[in-house]
């Protein structure tokens, strides 16, 4: 964190992966940590690196013993951080895992439906976190051209999220430059490229 948040050539982009935001689900997927440690470290990155660096995770939903109120929990969390972009999963019982064997399994009508709600709040929160860079300029890395759009390049910010533009890839190519960002999608963002 202090790296990211000290040197230029580090981007403010974290994967912070939590899984659930429920201590029962956590300690049976053995993952270490609880809500209140793993809010800790989200809290130092928004005190150290910033409040507009990127975080990004993986959650999964329906692991066996998971019941509404884990859930809810999970949804609390998604609240207090507001990820910039999130991989949903449902869970999914794989071979030779104890996991696989337990008896309180979620049904797959529950599962399912709680990956569209984490979805939706996941989406939602993506487009509040892509309108921060509305009306901003900022520095891109321009990467490939936009494949929908062959006029458009594509490149990134500083926190990873996708910027289209128009520009010629065979001049833009790696280069870094200045973007007004003009729209906001859920994730990625439209801008103008400033000349000098």
């Amino acid at each position: 964190i202090d790296a990211v948040a000290s040197l230029d050539k580090v981007c403010e982009c974290f994967h912070m992966p939590f899984q659930s935001g429920d201590d029962s689900v956590l300690k049976d997927m053995r993952r270490g940590y609880t809500f209140e440690s793993y809010m800790s470290i989200i809290r130092k990155i928004r005190k150290i690196a910033g409040v507009d660096a990127s975080i990004c995770g993986d959650v999964i939903v329906g692991f066996p013993g998971e019941d509404d109120a884990a859930f809810q929990r999970t949804l609390d969390l998604m609240e207090e951080v507001k990820f910039d972009n999130l991989n949903t999963f449902a869970y999914s019982p794989r071979p030779n895992t104890e996991a696989a064997n337990w008896e309180n399994q979620v049904p797959d009508e529950v599962k399912s439906e709680r990956l569209q709600i984490v979805q939706r709040l996941a989406a939602q929160h993506a487009l509040e976190r892509s309108e921060r860079y509305v009306g901003h300029t900022v520095e891109i890395l321009v990467e490939d051209r936009n494949p929908k759009n062959m006029e458009q390049v594509m490149g990134r910010t500083r926190q990873g999220r996708q910027v289209f533009f128009d520009g010629d890839i065979n001049e833009l190519r790696g280069e870094i430059v200045d973007v007004e960002i003009l729209e906001a999608r859920t994730w990625s963002l439209v801008g103008k490229m400033i000349t000098a």
